[in-house]
C-alpha cells in the first residue's frame, strides 16, 4: 500500500490542500478555496490598515479542501497518514479557556476585535513602538535581539495589545489567544488540553519573542510594563515549543467522520507557509529562498556552528528549527510586493469600474465579457508594454513600502512614494517603475544578510509571481545579479507541509530526507543580463536616495 499525507496551507485569500504521495512527491490531488466572508470584505478596513478575518472562513475552507482531494483521489482513507497546517503569520486570534475562536461564541460573531488579526493587520503601530522603546531602556534582557532587534506591529504581542486595549469586551472574555496555525491544528487533534497542546516553534520564535535562551517567552515583569493584562496572560500560553516534524496528536472522531479519514491520521505542528515553502523548494544551506506573493518572505537556513551567538540585524527573527530541526531558520521579506502592483491594478481601473461598467450603452453579457477580458489582459498587457520601455527612456524611482516596510529594519510607519514623473509618464512607465521597487526592496534583504556576513550562494523563486511573471523575475535577476530558479510545484507551501507530515507520520525520518524525495523540482532559470546589470545598479541609486529621503522626512 503507497502512503499519502496533506499538506494544507493558509494565504490571505484562500486555502488550498494536496495529496501527496510520500515516495515520489506526486501531486495526486489538489483543491482551492476561497474565503467568502474575506471576499466580501467584511471587517477590513483599508483606511487604517485594519485587516480580520473570521474563523469560519478557516474553518469551512478546511472542510471543503479536504474533502475535495480525499474523495478525488480515490486513495484508501487508511494509507493517508498525515496531515500539517500552515498559515500566515503572524496572525493571532483570541480564544476562550476551550479553544474556540471568541468570534464563535455568542456576543462576537460579528465583532473585528474577537477575529484573527491577520499578518498585514498593521493597526498595531503605536504599541510594537512601546515595546521596541522598552525592550531597548528597560534594564534587562533585549527580547527583540532574535527578532532581528525590531519589533514589528505585525506581530503577536503588539496586536494582542492594541486589541485588548481598543476592546474591553474581548479582553475580558479571552482566555487566552493562538497563532492561527496552532488554532486550526488544535481544532483538528482528538485530546485538547490547551496547557499541553503543542505550540509551533516557528511561529512563537520568529514572532512572539520566545527563545531558550530565557526560558520561552518574555518575562512576568517585562510583560507587566507594556500592560499586566501581558503579564497575567504568559501563564496561559506556553513554555516549551515544538517542531513540525513533531506530533500535535491524531485526528478526532468528530473531524475524521467529517472528512472521511481514519483517527490514526497524525496530526503535524503547525508552522508558517512561507517556512513550509521553503521545504517544499528543498532549501539548503547558503541558498534564499523568496515565496513571491501578495507580500514576500524570504528564508534562509544557517548551521549553528556558522551563526554562533551572532543575531543578524533588522530581520524577522532566527529561531532554531523553524524550518530544519537542528539549523538556524532566518526570515525577511517585504510587506507588499505583488500587493503593489495589485493596487496599481485597481487604481487604474477605477474609471472603468465606475464608468465603462455602470454604462447603460452596454448590455449586462457584454459588461459581464468586457470584464473577464480585461481581468485576463490588464496585467499582462502592463508587463509587455514596460518590458518593451528601452532602458536609455526615462523611468520613474519608487519605493515599494506601501504597507510599510518589513525588511531590513521594520518600520510600519514608512509610506510609499514616487519621483521623477514628466508629462511623458504613462501607465507602463509607472508600472515599470513599481516591479523595480519591489526588486529593489528584495536587494536590500540580499544586501543586509551579506553585511552580516550569510552568505547567498543561489537564489530559489516560488509562489504565483515567481511562476507567471517572467518579466518580474527577469528584473529581480538583473537587479540581484544572481541567477534564479523557479520552483515547479504551484504549491510550495502546501507541499511543504506535506513534507512535516511525512516525517511526523513516521514515513522518514527526518526533513532533509523526506525533502529530497518529495521536494519540488525546477521549471526555469533566469540569469542576470549584462548589459541591463549596470543599469539598474545605477537606478538602484536613485532608489536609496529617495528612501533615505522619506525615512527621514517620516521621523521627523
Amino acid at each position: 500500500m503507497r502512503n499519502y499525507v496533506i499538506g494544507l496551507d493558509y494565504g490571505s485569500d484562500s486555502v488550498r490542500a494536496v495529496l501527496i504521495d510520500t515516495a515520489t512527491g506526486q501531486e495526486i490531488s489538489s483543491n482551492v478555496h476561497f474565503y467568502q466572508r474575506w471576499k466580501e470584505n467584511k471587517y477590513c478596513d483599508a483606511s487604517i490598515n485594519q485587516f480580520r478575518q473570521h474563523p469560519s472562513d478557516h474553518i469551512e475552507g478546511l472542510e471543503d479542501v479536504i474533502k475535495y482531494v480525499v474523495t478525488q483521489s480515490n486513495v484508501e482513507p487508511e494509507s493517508i497518514k498525515g496531515i500539517c497546517i500552515d498559515t500566515t503569520g503572524s496572525s493571532p486570534i483570541p480564544i476562550d479557556k476551550f479553544g474556540t475562536p471568541l468570534a464563535l461564541t455568542k456576543g462576537f460573531e460579528e465583532n473585528p476585535n474577537a477575529m484573527m488579526v491577520l499578518w498585514k493587520d498593521h493597526t498595531a503601530i503605536k504599541e510594537a513602538n512601546e515595546i521596541n522603546e522598552l525592550a531597548k531602556t528597560w534594564g534587562g534582557e533585549n527580547y527583540t535581539k532574535y527578532e532581528g532587534g525590531i519589533y514589528s506591529s505585525e506581530w503577536f504581542w503588539a496586536k494582542i495589545l492594541h486589541i485588548i486595549r481598543q476592546d474591553v469586551a474581548v479582553k475580558n472574555a479571552a482566555y487566552s489567544w493562538m497563532e492561527h496555525c496552532d488554532l486550526l491544528t488544535y481544532l483538528l487533534i482528538e485530546n485538547k488540553d490547551l496547557k499541553s497542546f503543542k505550540r509551533s516553534r516557528c511561529a512563537a520564535g520568529h514572532k512572539a519573542m520566545w527563545h531558550e535562551s530565557w526560558g520561552g517567552l518574555p518575562s512576568v515583569s517585562f510583560l507587566e510594563k507594556l500592560d499586566p493584562y501581558l503579564a497575567k496572560l504568559r501563564d496561559k500560553l506556553f513554555t516549551k515549543t515544538y517542531t513540525s516534524n513533531e506530533i500535535a496528536g491524531t485526528l478526532s472522531t468528530e473531524w475524521s467522520k467529517k472528512l472521511g479519514l481514519t483517527t490514526d491520521t497524525v496530526i503535524a505542528v503547525g508552522t508558517f507557509d512561507a517556512h513550509a515553502g521553503a521545504l517544499g523548494a528543498k532549501i539548503e544551506e547558503h541558498t534564499l529562498v523568496r515565496v513571491m506573493g501578495t507580500s514576500t518572505c524570504d528564508i534562509m537556513v544557517s548551521s549553528k556552528e556558522l551563526l554562533g551567538s551572532k543575531t543578524v540585524k533588522g530581520i524577522c527573527g532566527q529561531v532554531d528549527g523553524s524550518v530544519i530541526p537542528g539549523m538556524e531558520g532566518l526570515e525577511a521579506g517585504q510587506s507588499a510586493f505583488g500587493d503593489l502592483l495589485a493596487w496599481f491594478k485597481d487604481m487604474l481601473s477605477w474609471p472603468i469600474d465606475n464608468l465603462v461598467l455602470t454604462s447603460d450603452v452596454l448590455g449586462e453579457a457584454q459588461k459581464s465579457e468586457l470584464k473577464e477580458e480585461i481581468e485576463a489582459n490588464f496585467i499582462k498587457k502592463l508587463s509587455e508594454q514596460a518590458e518593451n520601455i528601452p532602458l536609455s527612456e526615462s523611468i520613474p524611482t519608487a519605493l515599494d513600502w506601501i504597507n510599510g516596510r518589513r525588511t531590513p529594519d521594520a518600520n510600519q510607519e514608512l509610506k510609499a512614494a514616487m519621483s521623477n514623473l514628466t508629462l511623458g509618464t504613462k501607465a507602463p512607465h509607472i508600472f515599470k517603475a513599481l516591479v523595480n521597487a519591489i526588486c529593489f526592496g528584495s536587494k536590500k534583504i540580499v544586501e543586509r544578510f551579506e553585511e552580516e556576513g550569510v552568505a547567498i550562494n543561489s537564489v530559489i523563486g516560488i509562489g504565483g509571481v515567481a511562476r507567471k511573471s517572467p518579466f518580474i523575475m527577469q528584473t529581480l535577476a538583473n537587479v540581484l545579479d544572481k541567477p534564479i530558479k523557479v520552483a515547479a510545484s504551484d504549491q510550495a507551501p502546501a507541499l511543504g507541509a506535506a513534507i512535516y507530515a511525512s516525517v511526523a507520520s513516521g514515513i522518514y525520518s527526518n526533513v532533509i530526507e523526506a525533502s529530497k524525495k518529495m521536494g519540488s523540482n525546477f521549471e526555469a532559470i533566469y540569469y542576470p543580463e549584462k548589459e541591463k546589470v549596470p543599469v539598474y545598479k545605477k537606478r538602484m541609486q536613485s532608489y536609496n536616495e529617495l528612501s533615505s529621503f522619506v525615512e527621514n522626512i517620516t521621523k521627523k
